[in-house]
Formats: C-alpha cells, sequence, structure tokens
C-alpha cells in the first residue's frame, strides 16, 4: 500500500526538530513527578490581577465566538496608556509569535541578523526557520554588547540586529540613554530589535522614550512577565505604521483568543496591581539574593524578575547544582553559553517556594562539590 506524507522543504528538512526551551511539564513527565517549586522560566507566580481573572471568567461565556482580528480594544487601551496612536501597535501571541512574524517579513535565505551568544535563544530559532544566518556577539562583563552589536551589524550588513534590556538569561540592563544611542547608530538598512519584556520591572531610566514612527527601531512588550499572563500569550511591538502595517500581510488574524484579549485589557487598566506585583518581585528577588550569599555565592544585580546567581567556577559545576536542584524538586534554569553558563537562573516567586529553594542549595552545592 502506497503511503503519503507532507515533504518537507530542503530548509525545513535540515533543521532538527527542536524548540528552545525545554518545558517543566515535560521534565515532570520524565521525572514522574511535579517540582515543588517552578523558580524556572521567569513566570508570574504571584498572579495575575483579579480584575482579569474575571474578565476572563466573563469572556469564555463567549468563547464561542472568535476573538476580534483587529485586538482593536486593547489596541486603544495601550495607545491611551502609553500615549501612541493604535496604528503604532502590533498585537500577536506573545514576543515569540511576534518575533516569528518579524523575522517572516524581513529574513530571507541568507540573510544575516546579529544577536548576543547566549542571548534570548526564540529569536535564533524563527531567524533558522526562515533561512536566515545568525552572527553573534559576546556579552560584556554580563551584559550584552551594544557598541558591538551595532559594528558587527554594520560590518555583516545584517536586516535585523535584537538585543533584550533588561536581558535574559542575565538579568543585567543598559541605561536608557546607551539604548537610545544604540537606535542611532544602527546602519542604514538595518532594524534594531528592543526586546523590552522585562521593562516593568527595571529602575527608572532604562527605557528610552516611546518614538513610535522611528524605523530605526522595533520594541517589544508583554503581558506574560509583570501582568502574570504568561499562559494567555498576548505581546506587542511599538514601531513604525509602515512596518505595524506589513504584519497584516502575514499574522494570523484569528491567532490572539477572545479570553486572552480580555484578561490583557483588565490587567492593563489594573496599574494598582501590577505596582504590588512589583513590590513583590522586588522583595523575592532581595531574598534570592540573600540566599546566593548566604550559600557563599555572587548573585547578579537584576532588573527583572530573576536572578543570575554565579555558582563561582565552571558550566559544569552549574550544572550539576541545578540537577541537584531538580533532583529536589526546585525547578531553575541556566544559561546556555560561556561564561554565563556558570550562573544558574533562578525566578522570584512566592515565600513557600523560595523557602524550599533555601533549603535545597547548600545540599546541591555539597553535591556537586562532591563530584568534581
Amino acid at each position: 500500500m502506497t503511503k503519503t506524507y507532507a515533504r518537507l522543504t530542503p530548509l525545513a528538512d535540515s533543521l532538527p526538530a527542536t524548540v528552545p526551551f525545554v518545558g517543566p511539564e515535560t521534565q515532570e513527565r520524565a521525572r514522574g513527578r511535579p517540582f515543588a517549586a517552578r523558580l524556572g522560566a521567569n513566570e508570574n507566580g504571584f498572579g495575575p490581577s483579579p480584575m482579569a481573572l474575571s474578565a476572563m471568567a466573563e469572556a469564555a461565556r463567549d468563547v464561542w465566538m472568535y476573538g476580534d482580528p483587529e485586538n482593536f480594544d486593547l489596541r486603544m487601551a495601550l495607545a491611551a496608556h502609553h500615549g501612541i496612536a493604535p496604528e503604532n501597535i502590533m498585537v500577536g501571541e506573545g514576543i515569540d509569535g511576534l518575533l516569528g512574524y518579524l523575522v517572516r517579513l524581513l529574513v530571507g535565505s541568507g540573510d544575516v541578523v546579529v544577536t548576543s551568544k547566549g542571548a534570548y535563544p526564540t529569536f535564533n530559532y524563527h531567524v533558522a526557520g526562515f533561512g536566515g544566518r545568525i552572527e553573534t556577539v559576546p556579552y560584556n562583563a554580563d551584559h550584552e554588547d551594544p557598541v558591538a552589536l551595532v559594528e558587527t551589524a554594520r560590518e555583516v550588513g545584517a536586516k535585523l540586529v535584537y538585543i533584550a534590556n533588561p536581558d535574559n538569561p542575565m538579568g543585567t540592563w543598559h541605561a536608557a540613554g546607551t539604548v537610545q544611542r544604540m537606535i542611532e547608530a544602527v546602519p542604514e538598512g538595518c532594524l534594531l530589535v528592543l526586546d523590552e519584556a522585562y521593562v516593568e520591572f527595571a529602575p527608572e531610566g532604562t527605557a528610552p522614550d516611546l518614538a513610535p514612527d522611528d524605523p530605526r527601531v522595533v520594541r517589544m512588550r508583554t503581558f506574560s512577565k509583570a501582568y502574570g499572563l504568561a499562559g494567555a500569550r498576548v505581546g506587542y511591538a511599538i514601531g513604525a505604521r509602515e512596518l505595524i502595517t506589513a504584519f497584516h500581510k502575514i499574522r494570523n488574524h484569528f491567532g490572539m483568543c477572545r479570553i486572552s484579549q480580555a484578561g490583557a485589557l483588565a490587567a492593563l487598566h489594573d496599574q494598582d496591581h501590577l505596582r504590588q506585583t512589583l513590590d513583590r518581585v522586588g522583595a523575592a528577588r532581595r531574598r534570592i539574593e540573600s540566599i546566593a550569599q548566604q550559600n557563599g555565592l555572587h548573585p547578579l544585580p537584576s532588573a527583572t524578575n530573576f536572578v543570575a546567581v554565579d555558582c563561582g567556577a565552571d558550566g559544569d559545576f552549574a550544572r550539576a547544582v541545578l540537577q541537584a536542584l531538580v533532583q529536589q524538586d526546585v525547578f531553575v534554569r541556566m544559561p546556555f553559553s560561556t561564561p554565563q553558563d556558570r550562573c544558574i537562573r533562578v525566578s522570584t516567586g512566592r515565600a513557600e517556594e523560595l523557602d524550599l529553594f533555601a533549603a535545597a542549595l547548600p545540599r546541591a552545592l555539597e553535591r556537586a562539590r562532591s563530584s568534581r
């Protein structure tokens, strides 16, 4: 009997079947038990606004209808919140989804993009998927290097150059003036992709003023982190109108769930809850720093909802620490690339989860040291 099958394109056939991150659920299935502390995915364990939960429950009654393909109400609210025009805003399925659309729009086979070695891997995943070529720049003292990124983009004729500010996975950040100088230095024909997923957690003066019609930069923001809606998948891009309009050529017009739209809209209106969340994240971040220091480790300064903790040796040692934490049912992650992989990355969480981390870390360090 003849079997039929989908014939992959040569490009797709050449790619590994992989995802940028292995989810905690996958690990739990392999382990045969759940994690007791979920501190690895930079989720907001303090949860979304009660107003958002109520709005989503209300919207669930109408889930038989598709969501508004124009995301009109949410775009209008975001425009008012930021003091810009709605035509400068594109809502999409999280920053990950928007990065995919952006790369699809601008990167063809052989086109070059520039990013930092070890930076957020989903961007690279999309670039590879559309046949682009990735050039990487090393971190500089655990910070992405704006000057080197722009210089490399100029040297290789890059279509896109990516930076996250604040950074994932290190939690470090640059001041607004540094980022603005990077925008102004972007070479002709290149677009700066400024990922600001964690910007709500950052100190005042981290984000440059919005200039939405500046054609040199597109800024990505999300409801996944500070607003606590990671599972709802709501992100948005701020950019020049011509670029934002181009998204309509290729985006999934019914990609946004109406429940997610309602939740994000309500969360945006509850700025009091956002401020409370930022306070709780700040306290949890300080607790992680204290736990690390009590164990003789060095926490990196962070402007995010996680802390990168320098384990004091190399990547193999940090991986042993991570594995020993996982064996004690504490889920954390770590940077992928040397020398940043000397760290583990611990997300902020509820007090009871950090208590478990505090109890598990000394044992994890002892096991890692005894295995060397």
